[in-house]
């Protein structure tokens, strides 16, 4: 594999960040106007998209979903050229490295009870930490769950491990599980407290090691204030952004300027486009989501009043996979409503079915977006570190297959703690 080197790599991340806004700034409209209906939105209209996105075949629209919109773009020759000029400018701006640091190679026996996808990104991430571990005194894992990472970082590199969460039960579960394998292998310096890491500080060291293995919405930016106040190493692979208290989020770096992104439009940057979900396939995520809009046509049948994405308040998100006719009796006897009617089911299963035809095609541009709108907010974070003397870089630490938020930042007070990347991927 092809290594980059160090000068191709360690330009600002301020500069990156300028790029993606950039790309991103003109486009908010489109970002900030998600597709709840078979009507064209304004900024479709605007741009004169409309004919060309309802007009894609069945065999172009998948295309596009699963190998992602600007990837599906490149092979139609009668794309708008502001929307193939927009996918080039995206693809361009959100590529990433990937680390080529050796992966952990972590014992069989410490990985009993850890799903397979789950030690892939183990065996990556702590194949990076060993530069950084040598100089720290405490490796402190924020919102560690379970606990996997801090039992495994305390028996790779024998040095005192915090696992921070506020689930009491996780936790619990987690010190169990540490104290059964240090009975085999010996003691294990890991120290499990339950804090609120969303809300109560947290009391980090200068000369701590902080972690955040999927840091979820604000505790990614709590973890990056935290670290940069005190001057302590930082790697974070963050998730969800939209778990957040607040109404929007606000930017952390000068660099970002006033971009300020609402909490309703950071849950476009879970969207992925690939063939094979993390937990299902495209073709049962689509069934999903069409079962999900006759839903919400059923409820407002029904008299109710229901914004886009309530119709599954209170019910697990996987209950849609099973089709319309079941998610609908689910829904309405949560509700303690009459069990709908087979006319009803029928009437609006066959709207949803048209509407979602549209839908899909209308959203093929926004959805294109959400890797931009994420690196934009990783690339704040990054260039606040960097404002405050940090070495700072971003990879692609893992495939797609086994995560999609696989975007990690690494932050230094030494360059030399930074891993080795390779070549440039499309991420």
């Amino acid at each position: 594999m092809q290594r980059v080197s160090s000068d191709s790599i360690d330009g600002s991340r301020r500069a990156e960040l300028a790029s993606v806004l950039g790309v991103l700034t003109p486009v908010l409209d489109i970002v900030r106007d998600p597709i709840e209906s078979a009507e064209p939105p304004d900024w479709c209209q605007k741009r004169g998209w409309v004919e060309f996105l309802l007009g894609l075949s069945e065999r172009e629209l998948e295309s596009c979903e699963r190998r992602g919109t600007a990837s599906g773009l490149a092979e139609l020759t009668n794309a708008p050229a502001e929307l193939w000029e927009l996918g080039s400018a995206v693809q361009c701006v959100t590529r990433l490295p990937r680390l080529a640091a050796p992966k952990a190679s972590l014992p069989r026996s410490a990985l009993r009870g850890i799903r397979a996808r789950k030690r892939e990104q183990l065996d990556a991430l702590l194949g990076t930490l060993a530069p950084f571990v040598e100089s720290a005194q405490r490796i402190v894992d924020v919102g560690a769950g379970s606990g996997h990472l801090s039992r495994l970082t305390a028996e790779l590199f024998e040095r005192e491990t915090w696992a921070l969460d506020r689930d009491a039960e996780r936790l619990r579960r987690g010190s169990e599980r540490s104290e059964a394998r240090a009975r085999s292998v010996g003691k294990l310096s890991v120290r499990f407290v339950q804090i609120d890491v969303g809300q109560q500080e947290l009391a980090l060291g200068a000369n701590d090691l902080a972690v955040g293995l999927h840091a979820c919405g604000e505790l990614g930016d709590r973890l990056v204030l935290a670290a940069s106040s005190v001057g302590c190493d930082l790697v974070l692979i963050s998730c969800c952004l939209q778990k957040t208290s607040a109404e929007q989020r606000l930017p952390l770096s000068r660099a970002a300027g006033g971009l300020a992104l609402q909490r309703s439009l950071l849950g476009l940057t879970n969207l992925t486009s690939r063939a094979q979900g993390v937990e299902a396939t495209l073709a049962a995520n689509l069934v999903a989501r069409e079962a999900r809009l006759a839903l919400r046509y059923l409820l407002r049948g029904r008299g109710l009043e229901v914004h886009a994405g309530a119709e599954m308040r209170g019910i697990n998100r996987r209950r849609a996979q099973a089709g319309f006719d079941e998610l609908a009796h689910h829904a309405l006897a949560r509700l303690e409503l009459p069990a709908p009617t087979v006319a009803e089911l029928r009437a609006h299963a066959a709207q949803a079915r048209r509407d979602h035809a549209i839908m899909r095609r209308l959203a093929l541009p926004r959805n294109m977006l959400a890797r931009l709108v994420e690196l934009a907010v990783v690339l704040d974070r990054a260039a606040l570190l960097e404002e405050q003397g940090r070495y700072v870089r971003l990879a692609q630490f893992v495939d797609q297959r086994v995560t999609p938020r696989n975007t990690v930042l690494f932050a230094s007070k030494q360059f030399e703690r930074l891993p080795i990347l390779a070549a440039d991927t499309n991420s």
